[in-house]
């Protein structure tokens, strides 16, 4: 049985070296080199400036039509309108906020919201309404091919709202649920913007920037009705007021648009001091995040009157003031970008550990703007509080380090760069500058 194995072996060895022997014969001795072809020219990508262009036009009953070029398939287009809460004086305070829940319902070529979703749908678009102190934006985000689509859409929306009764009964719920809502949150910086607003603009020009922004009192809720609604509307819903802005369509088809639905639209109304800081108290002791309790913080907010957007000589030195304070909480104060080298962060969390949070703000509008400081600690540690903050505000008026001039700029061209990606951001610039 081993002799037989063992001369299987030997046979399974030489089949293998016959069989490479047979290889190496097919084997050629000589192998031609062809030369290979020449390859094709490479073409690289020319580098070249798009020439983004902002042209207006004013048609003839005075509303102004703007574009801004861009590259893409998408478009941002809306009405902007100059009116908002600085201008409800001789209305129930709050009807801007109103308008804004109520904006996008049924018009008189549309017979609801979702009839407005279902022809936006057809287009890939989304539409939206935002109000503030002074301006009303209806936008509308969609594909190019839709323009004529949207256009007559914002045209219906802004002009001819059917303002049902069972649609107001809506919007006061939305706005009830809103306000209770915004009395539950634990970050209290929405209520300190309006109350700094009240106190900067209580006395002098312009005061209207007093009134609330985005808050419409509880009390005044049942007192709008469809005759304030058009009372308000006739007196700024008027085409002198009015911009359409458009950020990646051609001028010259918008135009064209807002000639056919906007030029001869007939809307549905007819025709075309020293002040003392308010105090305010909220129990959050019921109101928790997780498993860990909210901390008990009071919060301070210290500002002052600044330039407005028009001014853009004077808004960018602002603006880098800001960036240079920049902003810093203690939960988010680590890492690169995130405010490590701001002086709120260096001067105020970095040398005092009570402090829970210093951020800077900017609010800007037409004929005026607000600098402000937005401070978190301890209750017993207020009046320290105010004293840190208000330094940072003197130190300001002083000569910043080389560096820190560097780095604030740097940060401020990063934010200036990376809104420019955005369309909706470059929509509402383009918009805001023209009404």
């Amino acid at each position: 049985m081993a002799t037989r194995m063992s001369r299987s072996r030997c046979w399974s060895v030489q089949r293998r070296r016959r069989s490479w022997r047979r290889s190496r014969r097919r084997v050629p001795q000589h192998v031609a080199v062809l030369p290979a072809a020449r390859p094709p020219t490479p073409l690289f990508a020319s580098r070249h400036h798009e020439q983004v262009e902002t042209r207006i036009t004013t048609l003839e009953n005075g509303l102004r039509v703007a574009s801004q070029n861009k590259f893409g398939q998408f478009c941002t287009v809306g009405v902007l309108v100059n009116s908002g809460s600085r201008h409800e004086t001789k209305y129930p305070s709050g009807i801007a906020h109103f308008l804004e829940k109520l904006a996008f319902s049924s018009t008189a070529q549309f017979g609801s919201r979702d009839e407005i979703l279902l022809a936006l749908e057809k287009h890939g678009g989304i539409c939206d309404c935002q109000t503030s102190r002074d301006t009303t934006m209806y936008a509308i985000s969609a594909e190019v091919k839709g323009l004529d689509t949207v256009v007559s859409l914002l045209s219906d929306a802004v002009l001819q709202p059917r303002l049902l009764d069972e649609e107001l009964e809506m919007t006061r719920m939305a706005v009830r649920f809103e306000l209770e809502d915004l009395n539950m949150r634990p970050d209290p910086e929405p209520l300190l913007t309006e109350m700094i607003h009240a106190v900067g603009y209580s006395c002098g020009v312009p005061r209207q920037h007093g009134r609330p922004a985005a808050l419409l009192p509880r009390h005044n809720v049942d007192l709008i009705d469809r005759a304030a609604l058009h009372g308000y509307l006739g007196s700024y819903y008027t085409p002198r007021r009015m911009v359409l802005a458009g950020v990646g369509v051609d001028h010259e088809q918008l135009v064209e648009c807002a000639r056919r639905h906007l030029l001869d639209a007939t809307p549905v109304w007819g025709g075309q001091a020293t002040a003392t800081p308010p105090a305010m108290e909220k129990d959050m002791s019921d109101v928790s995040l997780g498993p860990t309790p909210i901390p008990e913080l009071a919060h301070i907010m210290i500002g002052l009157e600044s330039c407005s957007f028009l001014v853009g000589g004077r808004l960018h030195p602002v603006r880098r003031t800001q960036h240079d304070d920049g902003r810093g909480r203690v939960l988010l104060g680590g890492g690169p970008g995130k405010g490590m080298f701001t002086r709120l962060y260096l001067n105020v969390l970095n040398r005092h550990h009570w402090m829970y949070n210093a951020t800077a703000y900017h609010h800007s509008y037409e004929d005026s703007g607000l600098l402000c400081i937005h401070a978190s600690a301890d209750p017993r540690q207020v009046r320290e509080m105010v004293e840190i903050i208000t330094r940072e505000f003197i130190q300001m008026a002083g000569t910043p380090g080389e560096m820190e001039l560097e780095r604030a700029k740097t940060q401020l061209k990063s934010m200036l760069m990376m809104n420019l990606e955005s369309r909706p951001v470059v929509f509402e610039d383009v918009g805001r500058q023209a009404t």
